[in-house]
Formats: structure tokens, C-alpha cells, sequence
């Protein structure tokens, strides 16, 4: 499989081949021993020559963020095929979509009420956990049908605390 991946802005030539039972990574043309293993959703342990990272994917529009320590890197996944077939466009999801919990912890803000319009990729709700606030952001453009937390409200990785239509 063969990707261009822009992050932070620098667009790299990806490529992943299977040798056995382990992948293969080539970045740049350069082979780079890799691992990744999704510990909750969303959250990813990841190995890169010999160094472990911890790393958060959130879903922004038709891109991705990438929160790695304090550092945070935007990624757009360029799939010349997938491109084709949408001709460039931005994809948002379509349909009425589950907005779930990243990780478990606590929500500190609801930034949205029912019936709100909201955009693709907007904070709906902020939830603090081992010590850092994360924004939950909207996964399409749309209203939000449903809130299903409240300020001060525990929740668990996966759980659903929004519903946009």
C-alpha cells in the first residue's frame, strides 16, 4: 500500500509491504521499523525504531490531528485513488453520527446545546483526563439531535456523549 501523508504541513511518501507476518514500513525511501497497536480507541501505542510513543487520533473534517505528549500535528491522508474517486473534495461524514468518548475522564465544558448548528471538525464538548483537557470535535457539519453529558459527568473510552445528524 502506497500513501502520501502530509503532517504538520510536510508531505511524506509512505509505503507499508508485508515481510511474513510484519509490516514493512518505508517512509521517504528510507526503511523505518514500526509497530502500532490501538490501546482504547483512538489511542495508539507506537513503536519506531526501538522508541515507544503514546499517540491520540481525533478526527477533524477530512483530516486527522495527532496529539503526541504536549505536541499536536494535523495529518491529511492523500490516497491518489480516493482522491480520484471524489475528485479533490473534502470528506465529511455523512448520515447521523455517534460522537464518542476518546478516552475515559471527565466532562469540564459542554461547548454546544441541543439544536445547535454545528461545522465539521467544531468543539462540542471538553473532557479532562490524567490531567489535560482534550476538545471532542464534531465529525460532520449538522445539529446536535443529542447530548448525552453533563459538565462534571465521568465517562468511558467509546462511550456516546453526543449524536450529530
Amino acid at each position: 500500500m502506497k500513501l502520501q501523508i502530509e503532517i504538520g504541513g510536510k508531505k511524506r511518501h509512505v509505503e507499508m509491504t508485508q515481510a511474513g507476518e510484519l509490516p514493512v514500513w518505508t517512509i521517504d525511501g528510507q526503511h523505518v521499523g514500526a509497530d502500532a497497536t490501538e490501546v482504547s480507541p483512538g489511542i495508539y501505542s507506537i513503536l519506531i525504531n526501538g522508541k515507544s510513543f503514546e499517540v491520540r487520533l481525533e478526527r477533524s473534517g477530512a483530516e486527522l490531528r495527532a496529539i503526541a505528549g504536549s505536541r499536536e500535528f494535523g495529518i491529511a491522508i492523500i490516497d491518489e485513488r480516493e482522491w480520484r474517486r471524489n475528485r479533490g473534495s473534502a470528506v465529511e461524514a455523512e448520515g447521523r453520527q455517534k460522537v464518542l468518548a476518546p478516552m475515559p475522564g471527565k466532562i469540564v465544558h459542554v461547548l454546544v446545546k441541543i439544536g445547535d448548528a454545528v461545522r465539521a471538525g467544531q468543539g462540542l464538548l471538553v473532557v479532562e483526563a490524567m490531567k489535560m483537557q482534550n476538545e471532542i470535535r464534531a465529525p460532520k457539519s449538522g445539529t446536535i439531535d443529542r447530548l448525552a453529558v453533563v459538565e462534571g459527568q465521568t465517562v468511558n473510552a467509546g462511550e456516546v456523549v453526543a449524536i450529530v445528524s
